[in-house]
């Protein structure tokens, strides 16, 4: 797929974007690995966020918006809140997971979608070749 920077962020903002998802990632590395994770437990965790794009099936609006619920912090980052609100330290590995794959996808560029289509991000469009 190429690239084009037509209406995303191009530049030093999208690379300020992507050191921001790099340190996101190095972050709940570290994290995860002081909340005492199972390492095998966050490879086979890593990706499910990914399983929103079954969403896409009932068409780029759903699709997109399922996609970014599973792509930004909103979700994790509340729920390791009330983690902690409700004394279950044993959840936070879980949602450290999930930010360190929000954190690798925003390092590789992608971004949250429109729901235009598939490939219209916040930081690039992906489009065929």
């Amino acid at each position: 797929m190429d690239r084009t920077e037509a209406g995303h962020a191009t530049g030093a903002v999208r690379g300020i974007l992507q050191a921001e998802g790099a340190l996101l990632l190095l972050a709940a590395l570290v994290l995860y690995g002081q909340v005492s994770g199972d390492w095998l437990l966050f490879a086979i965790l890593f990706f499910v966020p990914d399983l929103s794009l079954i969403a896409y099936a009932g068409g780029p609006r759903l699709g997109a918006f399922v996609y970014n619920l599973a792509h930004s912090s909103i979700l994790p980052l509340g729920f390791s809140i009330a983690a902690f609100a409700a004394q279950r330290l044993d959840l936070l590995p879980f949602t450290v997971i999930w930010l360190a794959h929000i954190g690798f996808d925003r390092m590789l560029g992608f971004g949250l979608k429109y729901g235009s289509a598939f490939g219209d991000t916040h930081l690039l469009r992906l489009t065929r070749s």
